[in-house]
This record gives C-alpha cells, sequence and structure tokens, in this order.
C-alpha cells in the first residue's frame, strides 16, 4: 500500500483574544486571511502552509513549549520591518552555530514564540 498524499498543512493554536490575534496577524505579519470561522481564523503563511488561532477561555495564559519558525532569506529585513512595528523581540538576529541558522525570536500578543529563520546549510534549499 501506498502512502496517502497530503494536500495542505495548517497549525492551530489556541488564543484569549482572537481580535487582537488578527491584529497580529493581518496588519502587523500582513498575512493573508484564508478563512474566517468566527472563532477561528486561518491564515496563509506560504503556498500550502497555514496558521489558525481558535478563541478558547481556556487557552494558555503564558504559552510554552511552542516555536513558530518562519524560514526566509529576509531575517535582517523582517527584524527591521517589524521591530519599526513594534512588535517585541526577545533575540535580535544572530548565527547559531549549533545548527547552522541565522535567526531571531519575536513574541506574538499571545506570548508565543516566533522564530524567523535562515539556514546557512546549503543542503536544506537543495530539495
Amino acid at each position: 500500500m501506498s502512502r496517502p498524499g497530503i494536500n495542505q498543512q495548517i497549525t492551530f493554536l489556541y488564543t484569549r483574544d482572537l481580535a487582537r490575534t488578527a491584529q497580529f496577524y493581518e496588519e502587523l505579519l500582513e498575512l493573508p486571511l484564508t478563512l474566517d470561522q468566527g472563532g477561528c481564523r486561518i491564515y496563509r503563511i506560504n503556498g500550502d502552509a497555514y496558521l489558525g488561532f481558535c478563541e478558547r477561555e481556556t487557552a494558555p495564559e503564558k504559552p510554552q513549549g511552542v516555536l513558530f519558525t518562519l524560514v526566509t532569506q529576509e531575517v535582517d529585513a523582517w527584524y527591521a520591518y517589524l521591530h519599526t512595528r513594534g512588535v517585541p523581540f526577545d533575540k535580535p538576529p544572530a548565527i547559531n552555530e549549533t545548527y547552522g541558522i541565522y535567526h531571531c525570536f519575536a513574541r506574538d500578543p499571545n506570548g508565543y514564540v516566533i522564530e524567523i529563520q535562515r539556514f546557512l546549510d546549503d543542503a536544506w534549499n537543495s530539495g
């Protein structure tokens, strides 16, 4: 039996404040809203990768253990772009020798960590 196909990927995270989360992802990150389900909003990241937020009273107040990574060759440009828009950063762009990446860390209004990174290893882009 062959492996069934996968058409798309969505990561869902919980929020206590969907309106504030929507403002961040729609206005600051400028991600296109793909689907508004009322209590959940799904954003297109790139191609067939999506990020969804669902409003829940039980959402963690200080999320831990979630690292949402955006991969781009333009780490410095994203840092400058978001920094001028007041997005808080935990760490400015720097090389991480251990993993062979160049990255920085920001936080969304929910406290989720957003890593913006570039792979320094050519094997990542060689397909």
